[in-house]
């Protein structure tokens, strides 16, 4: 059942009405091209009737400054109908994915079931326990049954999470532009706010989920630790899983629409980013919330789950599981909630303590919330390892026994955390336009568009080298101090504050679609410069959360790969074995096979668009003049049906490696695989979401004109400008699909391998075995 929302006689109350199921069906697409076209016509119409006829189209949809006796409730109507379309755009698109989904978490979990019941042949007797044979633990069905549940809650927990996150997004993309009539910190604390109600939400809610999975679980395990945090490796594969195709599909979406919008509307037709006039801006902001919300949400969902059942299982076969210390088994799980009182302390102290004056103290604001936050956690880590955990213990490093004192946890869990914040800051230098680096790459747009690709290539390329000396010293450290556990506690310390993360990621997307509302609306000048000035900080922090994302992903499949090799009984991996050799080169191959794939869909789907809003600015009389609307439901349509079409294979070909991996050449090979694409993956990943951040904001640079010298690049319209629009347009999905969806790709297909190991150990490497 679906909401959709309507906004009744007073113009501020939101009303439920009408349930909304399938988007693709006559009577679906026909209401909501009515109410697109409505909605965005009657705005433009009362715009134009506010506006002298001889300043021209653009001038009147810029509009004048607001004056005193403007009738609010126009304004508000207005605002909430445009609102309204772009609600029921993203709700449909995410229920008609949703039931691609459903199918395929029913087809996955058969799967998961009939490949773990068969290593025992589906057998109800206890069985020796991996790590101990002298005790007897659960039957391998069990382990089928359960982690079949695990994958199912993980699923449905990060299809819930997105969804979440989209309905807040949309609720409150309208409200910041109405709040931003008031000042610039009356819409900042609206967007900061819905982003904060986000984080908080993913944040409460797969902990939640994770900890009510352990309890029930526990009532059929009983002291089988082993088999129960085994099977519970399931949550974070049923989490990946579906982050991957909300990121993919999500991406293809939004940025289908983007390309469109901007190749033809800005460089065309030289016409606003957020025109009414353009036939696919609707369709672009729809997409800013199916891709940016709730794909991200559930990106970074699947990060904190993967990396909270990485770090239960290697510590159920340590002392803990040995012992039953279950205060210490939970200590990743104390980690994320102090992380969660931490992160709501320093929302607090922002939005109650201090207050937005001008546009320049935003994106400090947001900044600060990541050093706040990563002090505060810092002492609630201190305090978490002397209440949880005890003094000495030992943890089992691929059957080798470790000893580890509880300052070693501190120091594992605390170098996770500060190694993400200078990945953020050095994300930001390399992508946002106070810095040398985007400044230089808008000044390349002087010679034109081939010399701004070759700058923004250039600057994603040396983005790489700092994150990765900082992922590298994160993992050294935590390895010497606490082996794969202490990777893994690595990998939460740097997600701990994800609800921070995820309010200041969410930030973004909400600013963007508020600028949009505003420009659509006829709102005035002064307006849609606050709302540029909250949206130009967006970007900024959303390509530190893209850093953030990355660099735990690094940390949380190194940590699932240990417990791989360990519950696949690898002593070593030997890089020299053919075997392995030939897992790894492939496995480096994957992320560059899976960018193809990505980008190719993205360039189809924008194909599509740029034909169509061709087809209706040459064809739709008086469209460019502003005296008819466009034809914004096709425009949806085609974003819809390419991005659900177009999502399969890059999500088959992740799904399907390990799989074919490990049951046709076993699991040495398949461990070199993983290996490749954990390495590949991140600095793909990473120069990839960098190239595309910088060009986008080296085109915001121009467009802003706030120096001498982006005054002399610009103003809008210019060569330069053009050249600027082209390389945003070429990083669009760079910075929005592959690199983003490369994170997950890697932790994916390591959680996968663990989940499977049992079979791959039991019955892999099939055409060795004939050979």
């Amino acid at each position: 059942m679906v909401s959709l929302l309507h906004f009744g006689e007073s113009p501020e109350t939101l009303i439920i009405m009408g349930p909304i199921w399938n988007t693709l069906d006559r009577l679906r697409m026909a209401r909501l091209k009515n109410l697109l076209g409505k909605s965005i016509s009657r705005a433009h119409r009362l715009s134009l009737d506010r506006q002298p006829s001889e300043g021209g189209i653009a001038e009147a949809l810029l509009g004048h400054e607001e004056e005193e006796g403007v009738d609010a409730s126009v304004v508000v109507t207005k605002c909430c109908e445009i609102q309204n379309a772009i609600s029921i755009g993203a709700t449909s698109f995410l229920f008609t994915q949703y039931k691609y989904l459903g199918v395929f978490m029913v087809v996955f979990g058969a799967i998961i079931f009939l490949f773990l019941g068969s290593v025992k042949g589906f057998s109800t007797q206890p069985e020796p326990c991996a790590y101990d044979e002298q005790k007897l633990c659960k039957p391998a069905l069990a382990n089928a049954v359960f982690s079949t549940i695990a994958f199912l809650l993980g699923a449905l927990t990060s299809v819930f999470s997105g969804f979440l996150g989209m309905k807040i997004a949309t609720y409150a993309n309208a409200r910041t532009t109405l709040e931003a009539r008031k000042g610039v910190n009356r819409a900042f604390v609206v967007a900061f706010r819905s982003g904060s109600v986000m984080g908080f939400l993913l944040a409460a809610n797969g902990l939640l989920v994770l900890f009510v999975a352990i309890y029930l679980f526990k009532l059929y395990y009983g002291d089988d630790w082993e088999g129960l945090y085994e099977a519970i490796t399931g949550y974070g594969l049923g989490g990946s899983s579906m982050a991957l195709f909300g990121r993919v599909g999500g991406g293809i979406y939004t940025k289908a629409a983007d390309v469109g919008a901007d190749l033809v509307g800005k460089v065309e037709k030289n016409i606003p980013e957020d025109d009414p006039r353009n036939p696919a801006v609707i369709a672009d902001n729809v997409g800013d919330n199916v891709g940016d919300i709730a794909g991200m949400g559930s990106d970074l969902f699947g990060s904190y789950a993967e990396s909270s059942c990485a770090a239960l299982f290697v510590a159920s076969i340590s002392s803990f599981g040995v012992d039953h210390d279950f205060t210490a088994m939970s200590f990743p799980l104390l980690v994320s909630s102090m992380g969660i009182l931490v992160c709501m302390i320093t929302t607090l102290l922002t939005t109650q303590l201090f207050e937005i004056k001008t546009e320049k103290e935003i994106e400090p604001m947001l900044k600060r919330q990541l050093i706040i936050s990563t002090v505060l956690m810092t002492i609630g880590i201190a305090i978490v390892c002397l209440i949880a955990l005890p003094s000495t213990f030992e943890l089992f490093d691929l059957g080798a026994k470790k000893t580890v004192k509880n300052w070693h946890l501190f120091f594992a869990v605390s170098i996770g955390l500060w190694m993400g914040l200078i990945i953020g800051y050095i994300t930001e230098y390399f992508t946002s336009n106070a810095y040398r680096p985007v400044r230089d790459v808008a000044d390349s747009c002087r010679t034109g568009a081939a010399t701004n690709v070759i700058f923004g290539l250039a600057l994603g390329y040396k983005s790489v080298i700092i994150p990765i000396f900082a992922i590298a010293v994160a993992i050294y450290v935590s390895f010497t101090l606490a082996a794969m556990y202490g990777v893994a506690m690595a990998a939460l310390g740097m997600l701990s504050t994800i609800a921070i993360g995820l309010t200041i990621d969410a930030y973004g997307p909400i600013s963007d679609n508020a600028g949009g509302i505003a420009e659509m609306a006829g709102m005035s000048r002064e307006i849609r410069r606050r709302t540029d000035a909250l949206d130009a900080a967006g970007n900024t922090t959303a390509a530190i959360g893209k850093g953030f994302a990355i660099g735990s992903a690094a940390l949380v499949s190194l940590a699932l790969f240990g417990a791989f090799v360990s519950r696949a009984s690898l002593k070593t991996v030997d890089l020299l074995s053919a075997k392995v050799f030939i897992g790894l080169i492939v496995g480096a191959m994957l992320p560059y096979w899976f960018s193809s794939m990505t980008m190719k869909s993205v360039g189809s789907a924008a194909l599509k668009m740029v034909e169509e809003v061709r087809r209706q600015f040459n064809t739709t009389p008086g469209l460019m003049e502003g005296h008819v609307k466009p034809d914004y439901a096709n425009c949806v349509r085609i974003s819809t049906d390419a991005s659900l079409r177009e999502m399969i294979p890059p999500g088959a070909l992740v799904l399907l490696s390990p799989l074919i991996a490990g049951t046709f050449f076993g699991v040495e090979t398949l461990s070199g695989l993983l290996a490749g694409a954990l390495v590949s993956g991140v600095q793909v990943a990473i120069s990839a979401s960098n190239t595309g951040g910088a060009w986008d904001n080296a085109k915001k640079y121009i467009e802003a004109g706030s120096t001498d010298h982006a005054r002399a690049l610009g103003p809008k319209g210019s060569d330069a400008h053009k050249a600027a629009v082209i390389g945003d347009t070429v990083g669009d999905p760079l910075k929005d699909t592959s690199g983003p969806s490369l994170n997950i790709l890697i932790k994916l297909m390591a959680v996968e391998s663990l989940v499977f190991a049992p079979f791959f150990a039991a019955h892999g490497g099939l055409l060795f075995k004939y050979l």
